[in-house]
């Protein structure tokens, strides 16, 4: 993955849900403090208020950042709206960028990788998870700028190890894609990233139902847990639905939706070594 360095320029986008315009400033302070330029988005309101702005301004702005001159691609925030704009954007013909963002973004995530674009899944500048915690920011900087290839931390739930492509990222919109125009299983051996924010047991245990029985899960040879931020106690559905697939299992890996989040490659390469609590990029 492409690093980013001191001078470069960046563009905030709005792809989903529209973001406190002081939140997004203060989130562009930071990005700036790293020695980077930043532009910040501008969409007009629409009348669906939990959307950044319709379907179309929301695509424009993020194809017409994306092929501007800029290293890298920050989404704001995510809430809902990704799924809506990605029929709209030429992804064949996005040239290569450093792209983050999380949540809802995880559609765009999806509709990158499948064209062969390594991203990562971090906290978003128009967010609390990454203007109010130190500790996220720096974790991201350390990725875009140090390209820190080796992760320690969680809990061993299944043990053993695995090597493959790392993707997924939040659990309800992988099974949001499932069925769409350019919807696709993960490649063999692939290593999936699961985490999810406000959705209780039984709507998890569906979530994760739906994505199984697409088959989403078959190639898949490992799995990373990361937060499950007010759903409840859902270690039981977790295993009830995961454990049967007999890949190794590493949860509490603190990425997503938590304070001091672990921002992660998607589309590169790792190995997962469950006994050892460790990811590296290979």
């Amino acid at each position: 993955m492409t690093l980013l360095r001191r001078g470069d320029r960046v563009a905030l986008v709005s792809p989903a849900g529209p973001a406190l315009p002081s939140r997004v400033a203060a989130g562009a302070e930071v990005l700036r403090s790293w020695g980077l330029e930043v532009t910040t988005p501008a969409i007009e309101p629409w009348a669906l208020p939990y959307l950044a702005g319709s379907d179309e301004a929301r695509a424009q702005e993020f194809v017409r950042a994306w092929c501007s001159d800029v290293a890298a691609v920050f989404c704001v925030r995510g809430g809902y709206g990704c799924l809506r704009m990605t029929d709209l954007v030429p992804w064949k013909d996005l040239p290569p960028r450093v792209f983050v963002g999380s949540s809802d973004v995880t559609v765009l995530h999806a509709e990158l990788g499948a064209v062969g674009q390594p991203t990562v899944f971090g906290p978003m500048p128009g967010t609390a998870d990454f203007v109010d915690d130190p500790v996220a920011q720096q974790r991201l900087r350390a990725v875009l700028f140090d390209g820190v290839s080796s992760w320690t931390a969680g809990t061993p739930v299944v043990p053993g190890t695995a090597r493959g492509v790392l993707v997924g990222g939040n659990t309800a919109l992988l099974a949001a894609s499932v069925g769409g125009p350019r919807w696709q299983r993960p490649a063999d051996g692939a290593i999936a990233l699961l985490e999810d924010i406000g959705e209780e047991p039984y709507r998890l245990d569906r979530i994760l139902t739906q994505v199984l029985r697409a088959g989403w899960f078959e190639p898949v040879a490992g799995i990373m847990l990361g937060s499950w931020t007010d759903c409840g106690d859902v270690s039981d559905v977790l295993a009830d639905r995961l454990s049967g697939l007999g890949v190794p299992i590493l949860g509490d890996f603190g990425f997503g939706h938590c304070a001091g989040s672990w921002s992660l490659p998607l589309g590169v390469a790792a190995a997962l070594d469950v006994d050892a609590r460790t990811l590296t990029l290979v």
